[in-house]
């Protein structure tokens, strides 16, 4: 899918010209001559990036990023402006813009300041989801540290939610006893012997309450593995 963006600027001729140089790069363009109908096209296309004029009539830029931001909207902004003080690219930057250029600009710098923000945002999205982790009817969020299974919250201690965690990194693995008391326990474990076994009882009864089928399955002479039954 080719990604959005939205150019809004009250001059026609860098509208136009954005408009040709962004779409020969491979990108779906998006243009609005005024604040106001580049708030509604944020709504209506959700830009994967913004290019927004600072100096417009009725809306100026800053108005504008203030309200995307006020929104929740987090698509990343880069401004332009025909002043170049350093009071305007704080205030810019300070209300929620990404990056900031000084018109006259050139093309292919501003181009470039495109590929970097969107690089930055595809980083972001797969920074946060790879602090989710799923399998099946069991959910975990790492940065919340909740794990739900069938929508249903389920309390935790640290060593089971690190327990789970594992089997949830490696989902339909044979896990061996070893490498588990090695990853979660660590080579210096000196206490009981039958840890491991206790822990993973637990992890049994907490993930099967509500009638839900066991997941963590016994691999007779080799270990344990996450994966449904049958």
């Amino acid at each position: 899918m080719r990604e959005k963006i939205l150019v809004i600027d009250d001059d026609e001729k860098i509208t136009s010209m954005l408009r040709r140089s962004l779409a020969f790069e491979g990108y779906t363009v998006f243009t609005a001559n005024h604040g106001m109908d580049g708030l509604k096209q944020i709504l209506e296309n959700e830009p994967d990036t913004v290019v927004l004029d600072v100096m417009m009539p009725q809306l100026d830029g800053w108005e504008v990023v203030r309200r995307i931001r006020e929104g929740g909207s987090d698509v990343p902004v880069l401004m332009l402006t025909a002043k170049d003080e350093v009071s305007d690219r704080v205030k810019g930057l300070d209300l929620g813009a990404d990056d900031y250029l000084v018109k006259p600009f050139a093309l292919e710098e501003l181009l470039a300041r495109v590929r970097v923000l969107l690089r930055r945002k595809a980083a972001d999205k797969t920074e946060q989801s790879s602090n989710k982790l799923q399998y099946q009817d069991i959910f975990m969020d790492l940065d919340t540290r909740e794990v739900y299974r069938g929508g249903q919250l389920i309390e935790l201690t640290t060593k089971e939610f690190e327990l789970l965690h594992l089997f949830l990194q490696n989902p339909r693995r044979v896990l061996s006893r070893d490498v588990i008391m090695e990853k979660i326990w660590g080579y210096d474990y000196s206490g009981e012997s039958n840890v491991l076994e206790v822990y993973i009882a637990l992890l049994r009864q907490k993930t099967e309450e509500h009638g839900h089928k066991r997941m963590i399955q016994t691999v007779r002479g080799a270990g344990y593995v996450l994966r449904g039954e049958g």
